[in-house]
Protein backbone atom coordinates (compact mmCIF):
# COMPACT_ATOMS: atom_id res chain seq x y z
CA UNK A 1 0.00 0.00 0.00
CA UNK A 2 1.51 3.28 -1.14
CA UNK A 3 0.57 6.42 0.78
CA UNK A 4 0.99 9.82 -0.87
CA UNK A 5 0.31 13.07 0.99
CA UNK A 6 -0.33 16.31 -0.91
CA UNK A 7 -0.76 19.77 0.62
CA UNK A 8 -1.72 23.14 -0.79
CA UNK A 9 0.64 26.10 -0.51
CA UNK A 10 -0.88 27.34 2.78
CA UNK A 11 -0.27 24.09 4.69
CA UNK A 12 3.31 23.12 5.35
CA UNK A 13 4.03 19.53 4.38
CA UNK A 14 6.77 18.91 6.92
CA UNK A 15 8.53 15.56 6.72
CA UNK A 16 7.63 14.74 10.34
CA UNK A 17 3.94 15.39 9.70
CA UNK A 18 3.94 13.27 6.55
CA UNK A 19 5.58 10.36 8.36
CA UNK A 20 3.20 10.73 11.31
CA UNK A 21 0.06 10.80 9.16
CA UNK A 22 1.34 7.97 6.96
CA UNK A 23 1.87 5.80 10.03
CA UNK A 24 -1.63 6.63 11.35
CA UNK A 25 -3.19 5.70 8.01
CA UNK A 26 -1.14 2.52 7.64
CA UNK A 27 -2.06 1.43 11.17
CA UNK A 28 -5.78 2.17 10.71
CA UNK A 29 -6.00 0.35 7.37
CA UNK A 30 -3.57 -2.46 8.17
CA UNK A 31 -6.17 -5.23 7.98
CA UNK A 32 -7.16 -4.10 4.46
CA UNK A 33 -3.54 -3.86 3.26
CA UNK A 34 -3.91 -6.73 0.79
CA UNK A 35 -6.89 -5.01 -0.90
CA UNK A 36 -5.61 -1.41 -1.07
CA UNK A 37 -3.04 -0.51 -3.71
CA UNK A 38 -2.73 3.21 -3.01
CA UNK A 39 -3.89 5.94 -0.62
CA UNK A 40 -3.82 9.61 -1.59
CA UNK A 41 -4.28 12.34 0.99
CA UNK A 42 -5.04 15.93 -0.03
CA UNK A 43 -4.86 18.64 2.63
CA UNK A 44 -5.98 22.19 1.98
CA UNK A 45 -6.91 25.32 3.87
CA UNK A 46 -10.29 26.47 2.54
CA UNK A 47 -9.73 30.08 3.68
CA UNK A 48 -6.09 30.40 2.73
CA UNK A 49 -4.14 32.37 5.31
CA UNK A 50 -7.30 33.71 6.98
CA UNK A 51 -8.54 32.05 10.15
CA UNK A 52 -11.90 30.31 10.16
CA UNK A 53 -13.95 27.55 11.70
CA UNK A 54 -13.55 24.10 10.10
CA UNK A 55 -11.37 25.57 7.37
CA UNK A 56 -8.91 22.67 7.05
CA UNK A 57 -10.09 20.02 4.60
CA UNK A 58 -8.68 16.51 4.29
CA UNK A 59 -9.65 14.30 1.36
CA UNK A 60 -8.48 10.69 1.46
CA UNK A 61 -8.82 8.56 -1.66
CA UNK A 62 -8.33 4.80 -1.45
CA UNK A 63 -7.69 2.71 -4.53
CA UNK A 64 -8.97 -0.80 -3.94
CA UNK A 65 -7.80 -3.62 -6.19
CA UNK A 66 -10.43 -4.34 -8.86
CA UNK A 67 -12.78 -1.55 -7.71
CA UNK A 68 -13.36 2.13 -8.40
CA UNK A 69 -11.45 4.47 -6.08
CA UNK A 70 -13.39 5.76 -3.08
CA UNK A 71 -12.91 9.14 -1.45
CA UNK A 72 -13.97 10.72 1.81
CA UNK A 73 -13.63 14.29 3.06
CA UNK A 74 -13.45 15.71 6.55
CA UNK A 75 -13.24 19.33 7.66
CA UNK A 76 -11.93 20.50 11.02
CA UNK A 77 -10.17 23.35 12.79
CA UNK A 78 -6.72 21.72 12.62
CA UNK A 79 -4.80 19.49 10.25
CA UNK A 80 -4.59 16.73 12.88
CA UNK A 81 -8.35 16.73 13.50
CA UNK A 82 -9.12 16.80 9.76
CA UNK A 83 -6.81 13.86 9.02
CA UNK A 84 -7.97 11.75 11.98
CA UNK A 85 -11.64 12.33 11.07
CA UNK A 86 -10.98 11.39 7.44
CA UNK A 87 -9.09 8.26 8.53
CA UNK A 88 -12.13 7.13 10.54
CA UNK A 89 -14.39 7.69 7.52
CA UNK A 90 -12.14 5.90 5.00
CA UNK A 91 -11.66 2.97 7.39
CA UNK A 92 -15.42 2.55 7.59
CA UNK A 93 -15.91 2.91 3.82
CA UNK A 94 -13.12 0.46 2.96
CA UNK A 95 -14.43 -1.98 5.57
CA UNK A 96 -17.86 -1.92 3.94
CA UNK A 97 -16.49 -2.51 0.44
CA UNK A 98 -14.09 -5.28 1.48
CA UNK A 99 -16.87 -6.92 3.50
CA UNK A 100 -19.12 -6.96 0.44
CA UNK A 101 -16.29 -8.37 -1.69
CA UNK A 102 -15.78 -11.23 0.75
CA UNK A 103 -19.50 -12.06 0.83
CA UNK A 104 -19.63 -12.64 -2.93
Amino acid sequence: MTIQINTDKTISGEQRSEEYFSSLIAEALQRFDSHITRIEVHLKDENGKKDGINDISCLIEARIEGKQPIAVTNQADSVDQAVIGAIDKIKSAVGTIVGKMQQH
